[in-house]
C-alpha cells in the first residue's frame, strides 16, 4: 500500500507525532500568521503567472520547463507550511522559505511529459476539484488563495463557511484552538481530518498549476501515513459496488421522497424516544435495551437514506434499518453504561461535533453532485468520492448516537475509512482514477 501511495506525484507528509502546542502562539496565531500571509500572497501571485507560462511552455514541448515548475512548487509547499500553521495542524511558525523540515511537509515530484489536450482545458478539467476542495480547505484564485464563502440557507436560518479560511479545515482549527489553549495539544482526530483537507486542496491546486496531470484523488485512504482510526462503537462498513444505474441515478431524488417522508416520521418518534432515554440514564446509568435498538436503528437507517440520496450508495434501501441490509451499513455495539454527568450536559457537549458534522455535510452535497454527474457519463461511483463520503456518514451518524445516547464515546474525526491492516492491497489501485 505504501508503494501505491507513492504514485500520487503531490503527497503531504506530516511529522507532527506529539500533538504539543503552545498556549501563548495559539492564542495569537493569527496575529503571528499576518507576515505569512503577506508574503504568501506575494508569492501566490508571482506564482499564478509563472503557471500561465509553464502552461504555454507545455502546449509547445510536452513538458514543463523544470526551473519554473520548482518554483510553483515551492509555492504550493510553502503553502502547506502556512495552512498548516494556521489550522493549528502544526505548531511552529513557517517562516518564509518553504524548508523541507516542517512538520507538515509536501512531496512533490520532479516534471513530466503532460497531456497537450488536457493542458489546454486544465481550468475547465479542474473545476470539479476545486469545487471540492473549497469545502475542505479552500479554493484557489487569482493571485493566491480566494477567500470566498459557501452558503446553505433553510428553515428561516444560514451559516457561512468562508473557503481559504474555511471548509472543513478551518472549522476543525476553530475548534482545535479551544482545545488547545486549554489542554496544549492538538486533537488528533481534529489534527488528521485538517491534514486530509490541505492534503486533498494540494493536489488540486497542483493539478490547476500544471504541476502534475494526474487527477486528484479524494480517497482517504491515503491519510494512512499520518492518520489513524480509533475503535468506536459506532463504526461504518461499505460493500457496495460502484456500478450505478443511469436511469436511478438521473431521478434518484425523487426515488427517495419515500425515505424522506419516512425519516421524517420516524425522527419525531425518535426525539421522544430520546427524550425518555436521558430521563432513564440519569436515573439508572443506562439506557433501556428497547429505546438503545429503536434508536440505533434510526441512526443506521439515516445513514442508509443518506447514502442512497447522495449516491454514495446504490442499491434502493429498506424502511426498518435493519444491520446488514444495505451496502453502506453501521455496525452498533449493544449499550454501555453512561455517566451521568456527561448524559445530562449531552446537547452541550455534542456542539462542537455538529460543527464539524455540519462542515463535513458541504463536502458530502458537493460528494453527491460530482457522482451524479460522473455516474450519468460513467454507469459508476468513483471509488475516492465514494469512500470520503462513507467517511462524512460515518461522522454525522457517530453525532446523531451520540446525541441520542445509543453510545457515551465522542465522534471520531479521523479521515480514514477503515484501518489499515483491515483493507486489502489491491483497493488502492483505484487511486490512479480521477476524484
Amino acid at each position: 500500500m505504501a508503494a501505491s501511495r507513492a504514485e500520487r506525484p503531490i503527497r503531504l507528509v506530516v511529522r507532527d507525532s506529539d500533538l504539543a502546542r503552545r498556549r501563548l502562539t495559539v492564542f495569537f496565531r493569527l496575529i503571528l500568521a499576518i507576515p505569512v500571509f503577506v508574503w504568501l500572497l506575494v508569492w501566490g501571485v508571482a506564482a499564478f503567472v509563472v503557471a500561465f507560462v509553464l502552461w504555454l511552455g507545455i502546449l509547445i514541448n510536452g513538458e514543463p520547463p523544470e526551473s519554473l515548475h520548482a518554483f510553483v512548487a515551492g509555492y504550493l509547499r510553502y503553502w502547506s507550511h502556512a495552512s498548516a500553521y494556521v489550522f493549528l495542524a502544526a505548531d511552529p511558525w513557517p517562516g518564509f522559505r518553504g524548508s523541507t523540515d516542517y512538520p507538515v511537509d509536501l512531496e512533490i515530484d520532479p516534471p513530466t511529459r503532460q497531456s497537450r489536450w488536457k493542458t489546454v482545458f486544465r481550468l475547465f478539467l479542474a473545476l470539479p476539484a476545486i469545487l471540492l476542495a473549497s469545502t475542505l480547505g479552500g479554493a484557489p484564485g487569482e493571485g493566491g488563495w480566494q477567500f470566498g464563502s459557501y452558503h446553505s440557507q433553510g428553515h428561516g436560518s444560514e451559516w457561512r463557511v468562508w473557503s481559504g479560511v474555511g471548509g472543513v479545515a478551518a472549522v476543525c482549527a476553530f475548534l482545535t484552538w479551544f482545545y488547545a489553549l486549554v489542554r496544549r495539544r492538538a486533537p488528533r482526530g481534529l489534527r488528521d481530518l485538517v491534514a486530509y483537507s490541505l492534503s486533498y486542496t494540494a493536489q488540486a491546486t497542483g493539478y490547476l498549476l500544471l504541476l502534475t496531470d494526474r487527477y486528484p484523488s479524494a480517497d482517504p485512504a491515503q491519510a494512512e501515513g499520518y492518520a489513524e482510526l480509533p475503535e468506536h462503537p459506532v463504526r461504518i462498513t461499505v460493500d457496495d459496488p460502484l456500478e450505478r444505474s443511469r436511469l436511478t441515478v438521473f431521478f434518484r431524488l425523487l426515488l427517495a421522497i419515500p425515505h424522506l417522508i419516512w425519516l421524517l416520521l420516524w425522527s419525531i418518534g425518535a426525539f421522544f424516544a430520546a427524550v425518555v432515554a436521558w430521563f432513564a440514564a440519569l436515573v439508572t446509568g443506562s439506557v433501556p435495551s428497547s429505546l438503545h435498538r429503536f434508536l440505533a436503528a434510526f441512526v443506521r437507517y439515516g445513514t442508509h437514506v443518506y447514502a442512497y440520496v447522495l449516491l454514495v450508495g446504490g442499491r434502493f434501501p429498506g424502511f426498518v434499518g435493519r444491520e446488514g441490509s444495505y451496502g453502506i451499513d453501521l455496525q452498533i455495539e449493544p449499550r454501555e453504561r453512561q455517566r451521568r454527568w456527561a448524559t445530562f450536559f449531552r446537547f452541550f457537549l455534542a456542539i462542537p461535533a455538529f460543527f464539524v458534522s455540519s462542515a463535513l455535510s458541504g463536502a458530502l452535497f458537493v460528494v453527491g453532485f460530482l457522482t451524479w454527474w460522473y455516474a450519468l457519463v460513467t454507469g459508476r461511483a468513483p471509488d475516492g468520492l465514494r469512500n470520503l463520503g462513507a467517511v462524512c456518514l460515518r461522522y454525522g451518524a457517530q453525532t446523531n448516537a451520540y446525541l441520542l445516547l445509543v453510545t457515551p464515546r465522542y465522534p471520531s474525526g479521523s479521515p480514514l475509512l477503515e484501518h489499515a491492516a483491515a483493507k486489502p492491497a489491491t483497493d488502492l489501485t483505484a487511486l490512479g482514477e480521477p476524484y
